[in-house]
């Protein structure tokens, strides 16, 4: 959690395109080809797209990767097609790499999009790592450059995985995981985009990383301080673990200052437990011995992000989920407490994002200008039953807040400080993890949302 008399750098960002509103990439680029085969798009504000499938990568214009199929389609280095000279800029050690790159079909965009996230799964063996890109088209005609959303490997001996601060063209800007049009105002949007992947490898060596889905939520959130109030459609209750971020004060501040910051994987590794994946002894033998719920710790610094200096890069989380055997993660906009009934109502539980004042949310003790709760269901009054990580002890982590304080705090993108400072909120961001082979009910309920 964000504390709220500590400004995150992430409410810095909310805070610089709130403002808007109201008022070097290492490798070639590579030319895109046709058109993305669609993934059925969230009714109203958003648009997901991901290519996930044998045919998805395809698809793609190839340059020294190969697609490949199986229980998992992906892509692989086949033959690389250069070197590059990268320099960490968080460890300061310049290493050489053999890259090769896949370039998606351009996706137009069925809402066009004030803000796009990107988010991936992958696997990065020892030696190896991935950048994401993103280039668009604006509604004026004109193109952005290429932008690097993320340099990302699952562990942390090769690179430090990190976002990359100062991108701008004067129109648009990327904020650590989020493309923004810098003046919404203006009514210029982005209509179309392409990703790019990046693979690298230590030369000589026949390891590569294997990407499993790419993609990316593009979103039109209009400003809005309330939304309508939902009318209640389900009463279920998911038995998820229970961790509390608090208990891990003081523990490796060298990751965000130590638990107090650490909503954000706190609550990933609740979702990763509850779909039955577990941390080995061996991977969090080096966590120190006498803390309570290792695996905490570990989630905190394997989705780190040397650049924002914390955990909750959103697509860092959604891939540090889908390093765990056969799950799948995205980041993406909901739009109303109907979509996460529904999810619910399949056994999925989410990851939301949201930030109040003490008295905007009855019972939480606490105000945050930025954190990351768990819903796992709701009461049959339709209030919202979540996992709080910002609780004292595991054993106080389950929560029920009223319905409508939770939903108007979630999905609002306007709110009042403390000093009655307009800032931004969230819109309805989530990360949903699941199966990368799910049940029939849970493919249906993702699928009614545009995400598979």
């Amino acid at each position: 959690m964000t504390r709220a008399s500590e400004p995150s750098r992430r409410t810095i960002l909310a805070a610089a395109v709130a403002v808007a509103t109201v008022a070097g990439a290492a490798g070639p680029a590579a030319a895109a080809s046709s058109a993305a085969r669609p993934t059925k798009a969230a009714p109203s504000l958003v648009d997901n797209r991901a290519w996930t499938s044998y045919p998805d990568w395809r698809s793609g214009t190839a340059h020294g990767v190969r697609a490949v199929p199986g229980r998992r389609p992906g892509v692989v280095i086949a033959t690389p097609v250069g070197r590059v000279d990268y320099t960490d800029p968080h460890t300061g050690k310049s290493a050489t790499w053999e890259y090769a790159t896949w370039t998606a079909p351009a996706h137009r965009l069925a809402v066009p999009a004030t803000e796009v996230i990107a988010s991936w799964n992958a696997d990065t063996p020892a030696g190896t790592w991935i950048q994401v890109e993103l280039k668009g088209t604006y509604s004026d005609g004109t193109d952005t450059p290429w932008y690097v959303m993320g340099r990302w490997a699952a562990g942390d001996q090769d690179i430090r995985r990190t976002s990359v601060d100062g991108q701008s063209d004067g129109k648009s800007n990327v904020w650590t995981d989020t493309f923004a049009i810098a003046d919404a105002a203006s009514g210029l949007r982005l209509v179309s985009y392409r990703l790019r992947l990046t693979l690298y490898r230590k030369p000589g060596t026949e390891r590569t990383p294997t990407v499993w889905r790419l993609g990316a939520m593009g979103s039109a959130v209009p400003d809005r301080f309330t939304v309508p109030a939902s009318t209640p459609g389900l009463a279920r209750e998911l038995t998820v673990p229970r961790y509390s971020q608090e208990i891990h004060k003081g523990q490796y501040p060298e990751y965000d200052n130590g638990g107090e910051a650490w909503c954000s994987p706190t609550s990933s590794q609740m979702i990763v437990e509850y779909w039955g994946r577990k941390l080995t002894p061996e991977q969090l033998s080096w966590v120190d011995s006498s803390y309570a719920d290792p695996q905490v710790c570990h989630a905190a610094r394997f989705t780190y992000d040397y650049q924002y200096e914390g955990c909750g890069n959103w697509p860092f989380n959604a891939a540090y989920a889908a390093t765990f055997e056969d799950l799948q993660g995205v980041v993406t906009r909901l739009s109303s407490l109907a979509d996460l009934e529904t999810l619910i109502a399949a056994g999925i539980p989410a990851i939301t994002s949201q930030s109040f004042l003490k008295e905007e949310l009855t019972g939480a003790g606490y105000g945050t200008s930025g954190h990351l709760m768990t819903v796992i269901g709701f009461t049959p009054e339709g209030d919202v039953i979540a996992n709080d990580p910002a609780s004292p002890g595991d054993e106080a982590v389950r929560r029920v807040y009223r319905r409508r304080e939770w939903e108007n705090i979630w999905l609002r993108t306007k709110r009042y400080d403390a000093n009655g400072k307009v800032r931004s909120g969230t819109g309805g961001i989530c990360y949903i993890y699941w199966p990368a082979r799910p049940a029939p009910n849970q493919y249906r309920a993702l699928r009614s949302l545009g995400l598979v």
